[in-house]
């Protein structure tokens, strides 16, 4: 089974709470910045959407 990493480029994340908000299984907003609760994760669910709404683009989801 394929497995995916999340990287978020804190100094480049406003916390505009995006992509806790369409994928709030995986991302949550602390201390004004995007955490992911997985950084390693074996489906993309909501992970790709979040990487597409980022307005700064500091998500990044790849293929491990």
């Amino acid at each position: 089974m394929a497995k995916f990493k999340i990287e978020i480029d804190q100094n480049r994340c406003i916390g505009c709470g995006s992509c806790a908000a369409v994928c709030p299984s995986n991302y949550e907003i602390i201390g004004g910045k995007a955490k992911a609760k997985k950084k390693i994760v074996e489906d993309l669910g909501c992970n790709k959407e979040a990487e597409n709404v980022c307005p700064v683009s500091c998500i990044r989801v790849t293929k491990v």
